[in-house]
């Protein structure tokens, strides 16, 4: 082997060897952030499936009190109802009844708002929607992190194939397609730009 020729090998092996520590810089940085976008996927599976669930439970409470509100107006309706149809009533009998259908009347527009213990109509309402919105934002940010995830995992799969075949246009490959998987990551955090495709 000539002088000339160990020097070209030795070069190559040095180019090779600095290829191969990029490329597996490249790799540490798509595990970091595959590993933050399967954080991220995960959490937002969680926040929408537990904001379903409230959003549910405040509904279903906010019907309970619906039908107890119909059933004291129903109620003291009757009692109207028996006190204007029976005049042989005496009138200390036409007082406890009007006073129990008055209370069954402020129980019945208690329940429209009760401000201070959050389980009035009005309020329940209030937090359904709120969960609702919550657990809507959770599922939109959801395919980003799928996508993401399923980009990085090719890109890493692909740079490490280049670096096993010593092919640096693969890894620019796996770059191109890690970087998307980035950008959708971010967008699953941020919902910075909606992609229609993702969207639906």
């Amino acid at each position: 082997m000539k002088a000339e020729d160990a020097a070209d090998m030795m070069d190559q092996e040095k180019v090779n060897d600095r290829f191969k520590q990029r490329a597996a810089v490249g790799i540490a940085i798509l595990a970091m952030l595959l590993a933050i976008t399967g954080l991220g996927g995960a959490n937002a599976g969680k926040e929408a499936t537990n904001n379903n669930i409230y959003a549910a439970n405040h509904y279903a409470f906010y019907q309970a009190k619906n039908i107890r509100q119909t059933d004291y107006n129903l109620a003291a309706d009757a009692i109207e109802l028996a006190f204007l149809q029976d005049g042989s009533l005496n009138a200390e009998a036409r007082t406890a009844l009007k006073a129990k259908a008055e209370a069954y009347r402020k129980t019945a527009a208690r329940y429209e708002s009760e401000p201070e213990t959050q389980e009035g109509k009005k309020e329940l309402m209030a937090q359904a929607k709120d969960y609702e919105s919550k657990r809507d934002h959770a599922l939109k940010q959801d395919p980003y992190f799928d996508y993401a995830e399923a980009l990085l995992q090719i890109a890493i799969v692909l740079i490490s194939v280049s670096i096993v075949a010593t092919l640096p246009w693969l890894a620019i490959v796996g770059g191109i397609v890690g970087a998307a998987g980035g950008l959708l990551m971010v967008n699953g955090y941020t919902l910075a730009v909606e992609i229609p495709f993702l969207a639906a």
